[in-house]
């Protein structure tokens, strides 16, 4: 059981140490990274993905359970207690999502053809055009595919940490997987650059210069901003989608959707 993860500090840019000494994750937290472009936000949860041990570019540690994690842990992804959906999202293997889906379920050791059913049906809660059996996953989009690795992550692969590199640009329905994710009890950690995600968090990670500025804790105020955001978010994602289905914008559905 992953019951913390420790991210030990390293260095910025110029090589100057971080000016923390380690920062504890809990099982069940949920934690944003913000910060400019190129402030190094990737490269923070990259070295959680890859378990770093001082051997990338920053010379961070990532500790499991207070220890630094073994080599098969690092080095099998069937251990890897993290999964990590990126921008690039691309699949080269021409399988349909059944086989794709079966393919990952044999090598985690599970055999009920029920959890394929499960897992597309979550993954068409985070998209609104539908993902099927028999799709072949080289030709789903972006939004499609990022849902459905999102899906496979936390019923399939059932890892404990989850990160999220900028879901909020995969065209998926944010709000959805937010809400379904965060009961899971799972380590949560979105790299974004969006206020409603990243005011919904515990924690936010502050990036700078390829360094950890700060980090600092959800107040209530904060609470409440994320709410009305949310509100106005979901809003404004009910007009797009009605955008998407063609439907001309009038005064009576203005008035519908913003009341």
């Amino acid at each position: 059981m992953l019951h913390e993860l420790t991210v030990l500090s390293g260095f910025d840019k110029t090589g100057k140490r971080e000016e923390y000494e380690s920062i504890v994750i809990h099982a069940g937290e949920t934690i944003s990274i913000v910060g400019p472009t190129g402030s190094g936000k990737t490269a923070f949860i990259t070295d959680i993905e890859l378990l770093a041990q001082g051997d990338t570019f920053t010379k961070r540690k990532i500790l499991i359970n207070g220890q630094p994690p073994g080599s098969g842990i690092r080095n099998n992804p069937a251990l890897k207690p993290i999964a990590m959906i990126t921008q690039n999202t691309k699949c080269f293997a021409d399988l349909t999502v059944e086989e794709f889906l079966k393919i990952h379920a044999r090598a985690r050791g599970i055999y009920s053809s029920k959890i394929i059913d499960e897992t597309i049906a979550l993954a068409n809660n985070f998209t609104g055009e539908k993902i099927h059996r028999d799709h072949r996953v080289t030709i789903l989009s972006g939004g499609q595919t990022r849902s459905l690795l999102i899906a496979d992550a936390i019923l399939i692969g059932a890892a404990p940490v989850i990160l999220l590199d900028e879901i909020e640009n995969a065209g998926i329905f944010k709000q959805e997987v937010m809400e379904i994710i965060q009961d899971t009890g799972k380590i949560i950690i979105f790299v974004t650059h969006d206020p409603v995600i990243a005011l919904h968090t515990q924690k936010r990670i502050i990036m700078e210069n390829g360094a950890v500025k700060a980090v600092l804790v959800q107040n209530e105020l904060e609470v409440f901003a994320a709410q009305r955001l949310s509100d106005l978010d979901r809003k404004i994602g009910a007009i797009r989608e009605e955008l998407r289905a063609d439907r001309v914008i009038t005064r009576e559905l203005m008035n519908l959707k913003f009341a």
